[in-house]
């Protein structure tokens, strides 16, 4: 059986990066929803030495891969980093040399999908996102 057999024609993901000093240890927290606002799946992961827009790229990343094994058609991100999210939606420039490797890859993969959207929200909307993406710099600092 394929492990493309799980469909959600539309999904909303939670994403958000944090780094603990800026570079610092980083890590990403993931939550994804289908319709209804279940939660279908999360990733917390430790991404090493970063800054903190390089892991809110990456948190972008690391759902890109975590829902490779879903049919989808459109996806709704939802980040608290305003910065990357108006990167995303092309309304501005990624000057940054360490960004713009990520924004490629990001931009890149949601070619693969109908429609895929990005909205800022304050942190306290983000909550579940950000104490996984703690998560992840709690146990790789302990590394």
């Amino acid at each position: 059986m394929s492990s493309k057999t799980i469909k959600h024609q539309k999904i909303k993901i939670y994403t958000d990066g944090g780094a603990r000093g800026n570079p610092g240890p980083a890590g990403v927290g993931v939550v994804v929803y289908d319709v209804n606002d279940n939660i279908i799946d999360t990733k917390s992961e430790y991404i090493g030495e970063a800054t903190n827009n390089q892991a809110e790229y990456k948190a972008v990343v690391v759902a890109m891969e975590l829902i490779g094994k879903y049919e989808i058609d459109e996806i709704n991100f939802f980040l608290d980093s305003e910065l990357v999210v108006k990167q995303l939606n092309r309304e501005y420039k990624v000057k940054n040399k360490g960004l713009a490797p990520l924004f490629v890859k990001v931009y890149n993969n949601i070619l693969k999908y109908k429609k895929v959207t990005f909205t800022h929200v304050r942190r306290e909307f983000n909550k579940e996102a950000d104490k996984l993406a703690n998560i992840a710099m709690d146990n790789g600092q302990i590394l």
